[in-house]
């Protein structure tokens, strides 16, 4: 799998995770309830749903993380052809630094 797949999961994942944590509200009367209105007691109960929110964002956090570290082992790497530290210097002209002159206030007195 490429780099760039697992770029795109990653988000996918990241997009449903802020969705689902925006979702849930920890005393049951976020938008969870607001849902199915009355309906959503008769279906399942508010604890259900928020079971479901609670168990979604453990297995959605999960995931990123094992995506994140996934994709480290993703990232196209060239060896030494990519990056050289050898001629990074290379061009520069060197300086010399300057010694600062004494100030003997020789004018002032």
């Amino acid at each position: 799998m490429s780099y760039t797949a697992f770029l795109i999961l990653i988000l996918i994942v990241a997009i449903a995770l802020i969705l689902i944590v925006m979702v849930q509200n920890p005393k049951g009367g976020g938008l969870s309830s607001s849902f199915g209105g009355g309906g959503a007691q008769s279906l399942g109960g508010v604890q259900n749903t928020n079971n479901f929110l609670d168990r979604t964002t453990w297995t959605l956090a999960i995931a990123m993380f094992a995506l994140i570290l996934l994709a480290n082992f993703a990232i196209p790497r060239d060896g030494d052809n990519n990056f050289k530290l050898d001629n990074t210097l290379d061009g520069i002209e060197s300086t010399t630094p300057v010694e600062p002159t004494t100030n003997t206030n020789d004018s002032l007195q």
